[in-house]
């Protein structure tokens, strides 16, 4: 399975992202596409411990099980809901977000899981390093697909 930690993978990452222009339409979804290079960057945020976000008693009851379903479906469904301090409510800077997330994947590809600074999501509870390259993997790929590349 495709893991954001995995060099390979995330150089293919890097890659998609890079085909992206300031024109790209989205296939589904409302989000515009530096809209989404921001959104793309919050998980990783929250990873870093750069966002920090409160779990709530629904992650508390059903996070465990959403994670374990979404490590094992193929790929991300399309119009999930997403939290709201993942939405970008204003037109960022392509060239800017871009920039930013390329160099975040790049980071996470580096360091490897010693980027993750709390293994304790604030949704999914605890999860191993694999857990979190997976899952990083995952939501960025669902975007690149979002916007066919």
């Amino acid at each position: 399975m495709e893991n954001i930690f995995n060099s390979a993978d995330n150089a293919k990452l890097v890659e998609r992202f890079r085909k992206l222009t300031p024109e790209t339409t989205p296939k589904w979804g409302t989000m515009n596409v530096a809209q989404m290079l921001l959104h793309c960057q919050k998980p990783m945020d929250v990873a870093e411990g750069r966002l920090k976000l409160k779990r709530n008693l629904l992650s508390f009851l059903f996070g465990k099980m959403v994670k374990n379903s979404m490590l094992k479906q193929r790929e991300f469904k399309k119009n999930q809901p997403t939290v709201p301090a993942f939405k970008a409510s204003t037109s960022p800077d392509f060239e800017h977000e871009l920039s930013k997330l390329t160099q975040m994947i790049e980071k996470f590809g580096k360091q490897g899981p010693s980027v993750i600074t709390d293994k304790k999501h604030p949704f999914f509870g605890e999860m191993t390093d694999e857990e979190w390259g997976i899952l990083n993997y995952k939501h960025l790929d669902h975007h690149l697909r979002q916007f066919g590349v």
